[in-house]
C-alpha cells in the first residue's frame, strides 16, 4: 500500500512539474513558431500552431535591416565584461565579509541588497546626465560599468553564501604555511569555491544579457545590445509580430543554448553547500 501511495505521489508530482514546464516554455515555443510565419499568418485568428506555410524571410529581413552580429557582439562584450569585472570586485569583498566579519557586516549586506529594491527609473535622470557629460553615453565601457554596479550586490551575496560554507581552518592553515593574501584567494579559496563562482558567473551573464531598462536608455546604435535590437521592431506604426518574433528568437537563442549546456553547473553551484 505504501508503494502504491509513493508511486501515485511521484506520478502526480511529475505531472505537475511537466505541466508547469510546458506553461513556462510555451511562450518561447510560440515565439519560435511565429518567427517562421508571414505577417498575415502571425495575426490570423484562430491562430495556426504547426500547420502553416513556413518561411525564413523574416530572418533575412531582420538581418538586412538591423545587423544582428553587431548587436550580438555588443551583448557578449557587455555581459561578459560586466560579470568578470563584478567578480574581480566581489571575490575579495565576499572573502572579507565571510572570513573577517565585523559588527556591521550584516548591515552592509542588507544595505547592498536594498539597492536592488529601488525602481531603476528613480536613478535614470542623474545617471543619464552623468553618462552624457562624461562621454560614456552609447559606449560599451559605460554599459559595462552600469551593469557591474547593478548586479554587484547579487554577485557579492552569492559568493558570500558560498564562502561561508568553506571551513576557515583551511585558510588559516594556508597562512601558517606562508601563503600571502593574494595566494590565499587565488590558490586556496577560488578552487574550493569554483562551483559557486561558476554558477555566479553564469547567472550574472544571463542577468546582464537580459537587462533591458538601462541598455535601452543608455545606448542607441554604437553600443546597442540585443535588447535594443528587439525593441527596434516595436514602432508607432504597430507591431510586426513575425519580424519581432524572429528578432526575439535570434536574441534569446545564444543565452538559451548557454543555459542548456551549463544547467548541470548551475544546479551544482546553486546547491553548493546545501548538504553538509
Amino acid at each position: 500500500m505504501a508503494r502504491r501511495t509513493t508511486h501515485s505521489r511521484k506520478l502526480v508530482m511529475t505531472s505537475i512539474v511537466w505541466t508547469l514546464a510546458v506553461i513556462v516554455f510555451f511562450p518561447v515555443l510560440w515565439t519560435f513558431l511565429t518567427s517562421f510565419k508571414t505577417e498575415q499568418t502571425a495575426v490570423a485568428f484562430p491562430p495556426q500552431f504547426l500547420f502553416f506555410e513556413w518561411t525564413t524571410e523574416n530572418y533575412v529581413e531582420v538581418q538586412a535591416r538591423s545587423d544582428y552580429f553587431h548587436h550580438f557582439a555588443n551583448s557578449v562584450i557587455i555581459s561578459l565584461g560586466s560579470t568578470l569585472l563584478g567578480l574581480i570586485i566581489a571575490i575579495p569583498t565576499a572573502w572579507a565579509m565571510a572570513f573577517a566579519p565585523t559588527k556591521r557586516t550584516k548591515d552592509v549586506l542588507m544595505w547592498m541588497l536594498s539597492t536592488k529594491m529601488m525602481p531603476p527609473v528613480g536613478a535614470l535622470i542623474p545617471v543619464y546626465l552623468l553618462f552624457r557629460d562624461s562621454g560614456f553615453l552609447d559606449s560599451r565601457i559605460g554599459l559595462v560599468a552600469i551593469l557591474t554596479l547593478i548586479n554587484l550586490p547579487i554577485i557579492v551575496w552569492m559568493l558570500y553564501t558560498y564562502f561561508k560554507e568553506i571551513p576557515g581552518e583551511i585558510l588559516e592553515a594556508a597562512r601558517m604555511d606562508g601563503a600571502s593574501l593574494a595566494k590565499e584567494l587565488v590558490h586556496v579559496l577560488t578552487p574550493m569555491a569554483l562551483p559557486g563562482i561558476a554558477s555566479t558567473l553564469l547567472l550574472n551573464i544571463i542577468l546582464a544579457w537580459n537587462e533591458a531598462f538601462w541598455t535601452l536608455n543608455l545606448a542607441t546604435s554604437k553600443a546597442a545590445p540585443l535588447t535594443t535590437f528587439i525593441a527596434s521592431y516595436s514602432s508607432p506604426e504597430g507591431l510586426f509580430y513575425a519580424k519581432l518574433s524572429a528578432a526575439s528568437t535570434m536574441a534569446i537563442a545564444p543565452i538559451l543554448i548557454l543555459g542548456w549546456f551549463s544547467q548541470k553547473q548551475l544546479v551544482r553551484g546553486l546547491t553548493f553547500g546545501a548538504v553538509k
